[in-house]
């Protein structure tokens, strides 16, 4: 175990915290873009289609009712906003809880090998290869590219850049490696 994370990771783990955080997370990444037209938005129908008395039918003042083939739809949905509110006190204290459990468990490495000269797959294997791991999250930065490349294509890696951290992203890997670079930038997003 680093001396280093265990520095900055003290924060005890909090499940309902973490619940709360990761569900709002991800609450936060739907859409919500589903519509249907009422009659009020199905173009057409300004007209009256037929006479009020005198043919024997039903009254009619619009064919956009949706009793009418073509009309609107009775109780149409419209786009929902999903988006919940994420204290940033919470957010840096659900992260900081998050890595504290990873560390207890040694799922949490720090290394400094993630210097790659070229972007070959074969760099990647080889430095898994080390760290005797295959399902992974490595977290360092977007100037460091050839990571990028020599990681993507192996099965159960993943590799963010340190910004784009989230509650969800971190407990879906079996191990986190966190690029000793971008250590000072986890720090900040971590605690208050």
């Amino acid at each position: 175990m680093s001396t280093e994370l265990i520095k900055i990771f003290t924060k005890e783990f909090n499940e309902a915290l973490v619940h709360q955080i990761t569900t709002d997370y991800m609450a936060n990444q739907r859409r919500g873009t589903k519509a249907q037209k009422n009659r009020s938005a199905v173009s057409g129908g300004g007209a009256k289609p037929r006479p009020q008395k005198g043919s024997g039918r039903a009254r009619a003042g619009t064919t956009r009712s949706p009793i009418w083939r073509t009309g609107g739809v009775t109780f149409a949905a419209q786009p929902k906003d999903y988006n919940k509110k994420i204290n940033k006190k919470m957010y840096k204290g659900a992260l900081n809880c998050i890595f504290n459990e990873l560390l207890k468990r040694e799922r949490l490495h720090l290394s400094d090998k993630l210097k790659f000269s070229d972007k070959k797959t074969k760099l990647g294997k080889s430095l898994l290869d080390s760290l005797k791991i295959t399902n992974a999250l490595f977290i360092t930065s977007v100037e460091n590219e050839n990571v990028f490349f020599a990681l993507r294509n192996i099965k159960n890696i993943t590799v963010i850049d340190h910004k784009e951290i989230n509650p969800h992203i971190l407990m879906k890997h079996d191990n986190v490696v966190i690029d000793s670079n971008v250590l000072d930038h986890i720090k900040k997003a971590t605690t208050l």
